[in-house]
Order: C-alpha cells, then structure tokens, then sequence
C-alpha cells in the first residue's frame, strides 16, 4: 500500500532534485551508490551504539535515494537492465544492515538475545519474502500478490518506531524505549503472513499454468497441435 501512494507522492516532490543532479551530470547509478553507502553509515555506526535517532535521521536522508535514481532514469528517458540490478540488489544490501546494526545492539550492550534472534527473522524473512516474488516472476508467473508488509512497510515500521525509540537515549524520555521492540515483533509476525501469502499466491499460479498447458485448447496450442518453421 505504502509502495503505491507513497512512492507516488514522494516521487512528485522529489522532481525538482532528481533533475538538478542531472544538470550537474550526476548520473543515477551514483545516487544509487552513495544512497546505499549513507544507509549503510547510519544502520551500522549508531544503531549498534544505540543511537537509533541519529541513526534513523541519517537513515532517512539517504534512504530517499531509492526515488532519486528511478525518477532521474526517466526524466532520461531511458532504462536499464543494470541499473534495476544494481537498485535490487543494494535495496538488499541495505535492509541487511538496518537489522543488522539492530541485532548488533541486542546482541551487545542492548542485552536480549531474544530481540536479537527476532531482528534477524525480520532480516532474513524480509529478504526471503523479496526472493519469492523475484523468483516467481523468473518463471513466467505473475505473482499477483503483494501481501501484508512489504519493503516499504518494513522500512517505515521499522524507522519511525526506531527513531521514537532513540528519544530516550538522546533527549532523556522515558519508556518510549519499547516502540523498537515492538516494531520488531509487528515487522516479524507480519513479514511471517507476507511470505505466506506469496507462497499460496504462486503455489495456486503454477498450478494454474501447469493446468491451462495441459488442456489442449486451453491459452494457445496444445501438445498435439503441430508448428510450422
């Protein structure tokens, strides 16, 4: 839901930056780059220490990046299958370093190991939800499906409730130190139904085309009609 409006609102605003770089003869790959290496900073500097407010400010900032890119391709006007790659690619890169740094924290002075064990489900369910409808659409399956906490949901959950966390350690509040964990076991539960979402939806998908195949007649020629060369 959050990848459809607000990409689409993010995208409207962010216009007028993405075409100054490209006046500047930035191209979309670095944005791409440096994009990733701030994210990367920020999740693995302060969120081991504990600073989760700086981390998600420095975070945020360069978390935009992922809209940067795309929308200077198309005021390009072109497209490039390297460049959905590289985007893909260090999307990934980038969710594994905000758990990360998460479960560095709980792993060391935050002092939970069952908080680190839940940030590392929300890190590999996150990456294997994401492999699932890749892997679907790689075998000619639409996976029409999105599911209930997708990327940008698990950023956002995760991000505003981390960053509320971190007024405790930076301005002294109280309590509110528990929103991280709660946001870890809503990213947890809900990534869980994601993936089995995508799982019956492509499950019920082959079946389907392994079905229309064999019935001749059913989306195009059968086994028994024959070709011409």
């Amino acid at each position: 839901m959050l990848n459809k409006y607000a990409r689409a609102f993010f995208t409207r605003v962010l216009t007028p930056f993405a075409a100054l770089l490209l006046r500047l003869g930035v191209s979309p790959d670095a944005v791409t780059l440096v994009g990733t290496g701030g994210v990367l900073a920020g999740a693995l500097v302060f969120f081991p220490l504990g600073e989760f407010f700086w981390g998600t400010v420095v975070i945020t900032v360069f978390v935009f990046s992922d809209l940067v890119d795309g929308n200077m391709a198309r005021q390009l006007g072109r497209s490039s299958r390297w460049g959905a790659f590289l985007d893909s690619t260090l999307d990934r890169v980038a969710d594994a370093a905000i758990f990360g740094g998460i479960a560095l924290w709980y792993a060391g002075r935050g002092d939970s190991l069952l908080l680190c064990a839940v940030t590392l489900f929300c890190l590999a369910s996150g990456q294997v939800v994401s492999y699932t409808k890749a892997r679907g659409e790689s075998i000619g399956l639409p996976v029409n499906v999105n599911g209930l906490v997708e990327r940008a949901e698990r950023l956002v959950i995760t991000l505003v409730l981390a960053g509320l966390a971190g007024f405790h350690t930076t301005f002294g509040v109280p309590y509110i130190e528990v929103l991280l964990p709660i946001a870890l076991w809503v990213v947890a539960v809900g990534s869980a139904v994601t993936l089995g979402q995508r799982v019956v939806t492509v499950h019920r998908e082959a079946a389907e085309a392994e079905a229309a195949v064999e019935t001749p007649g059913a989306g195009g020629s059968g086994p028994s009609e024959g070709r011409t060369a």
